[in-house]
């Protein structure tokens, strides 16, 4: 490999707005890097997701291919 080719490649802080911070490694400038969600206050990874349908679509859809019952 070539030198002084490639960024550095050093350990940083990841603080959350969340409050929740963890270490990884990036070619970011800094020591830390701040993010607004990640994986403690997700929805899809605390399992608070929620389907929100507030134009009706789901039932309109359901109830347009809704099988005959035999």
């Amino acid at each position: 490999m070539k030198e002084k080719f490639h960024p550095a490649y050093h350990l940083i802080d990841v603080v959350c707005a969340c409050g929740s911070t963890f270490k990884t490694r990036s070619t970011t400038q800094g020591d830390t890097l701040k993010v607004e969600i990640c994986s403690a206050c997700h929805p899809f990874f605390t399992g608070q997701q929620k389907l929100v349908d507030t134009a009706g679509r789901v039932d309109k859809f359901l109830k347009r291919y809704k099988r005959p019952q035999a």
